[in-house]
């Protein structure tokens, strides 16, 4: 894991945020923000590699320099890059960067639950034994999510202060490229980077 940004010390939880963050949203800015309430820092992570899409749009370093843009000087806020994209290959490179004792919360939004819970990962039960790695924190995305019976104990309802339906970074690239309004979606300290780079 190569840190871009890094808090200082060593949180006794940590909330990681893989995503393409291609532009980042409003809606990772809330999600990020509620993680707070859970862990004492939380890592944006950019995969370099993703299992389920391929790399378009920004270039890594445009994509940093919204993140760190966007998040502005909060003390609780790292980023990082990870060289392969599951969540149990980040959750692997965290432990390495953070240590054992640190708990691991990844965050996602609905959609992205359903998809990682359901993955095939080779074998039965691989993703029932990844939890005892880490545990999700899911953000309602236009409902909120029910995990499995046998996995409750390990995804747990992220609930956000405002409403992000429809804030997407999908909803962002088509929004632009139909010339409609686009920038009440993603932070304003962005605008001016995402109307240069879309």
């Amino acid at each position: 894991m190569e840190f871009l940004r890094r808090a200082a010390g060593r949180p006794r939880t940590l909330a990681v945020f893989p995503g393409a963050f291609n532009p980042p949203t409003r809606a990772h800015l809330a999600i990020a923000r509620a993680a707070l309430a859970h862990a004492g820092e939380v890592v944006f992570v950019l995969p370099r590699v993703f299992p389920h899409k391929n790399w378009e749009g920004a270039p890594l370093e445009d994509r940093v320099h919204m993140l760190d843009a966007a998040i502005g000087p909060d003390p609780r806020f790292s980023i990082a890059a990870s060289r392969k994209g599951l969540f149990i290959e980040i959750a692997r490179e965290c432990r390495a960067a953070y240590g054992r004792e640190t708990g691991l919360y990844f965050l996602c939004g609905r959609d992205a639950a359903e998809r990682i819970v359901n993955w095939d990962y080779g074998s039965p039960g691989a993703f029932t034994e990844q939890l005892r790695e880490y545990q999700l924190l899911v953000a309602p995305r236009n409902g909120p999510y029910e995990p499995p019976p046998e996995m409750r104990e390990w995804i747990h309802a992220l609930e956000l202060p405002e409403n992000c339906d429809g804030v997407s970074a999908t909803a962002v690239r088509e929004r632009i490229a139909a010339g409609q309004p686009w920038e009440h979606l993603v932070p304003e300290a962005i605008a001016d980077m995402v109307k240069r780079l879309y």
